[in-house]
């Protein structure tokens, strides 16, 4: 395990209603409602910010917006690198309130 993983892990116990899961195959922290609050990808962390907080994350050295893909930008995600961990709880925490109360997704029903 890295020390990145490592403290992903720590952090995610840390984080109230948080628990470990998986998001394109990447450790994340799931909130009850089945959403993601935090993704550890590439030895980063991951956060879905707005606004002012979205502006500070971005400012943090080494720090964009995601790009899970070339040309796919999720604009609301910003990855932090691990130079920055001292700031990955902070965020972290505010990502996980912003997606706590959205509501879940309606499973899509096969139609025969």
């Amino acid at each position: 395990m890295t020390k990145a993983e490592e403290y992903f892990n720590k952090l995610a116990s840390e984080i109230p209603d948080v628990k470990l899961g998986k998001m394109f195959t990447a450790l994340c922290m799931k909130l009850p409602n089945g959403k993601t609050g935090a993704m550890l990808w590439r030895e980063n962390i991951v956060v879905k910010l707005k606004g002012e907080d979205h502006s500070k994350a971005l400012k943090l050295k080494g720090a964009s917006v995601f790009e899970p893909m070339e040309g796919r930008q999720m604009k609301e995600w910003v990855v932090i690198p691990y130079e920055e961990k001292d700031q990955w709880k902070k965020f972290a925490t505010i990502s996980s309130e912003s997606v706590k109360n959205l509501p879940k997704k309606k499973s899509k029903k096969k139609k025969n």
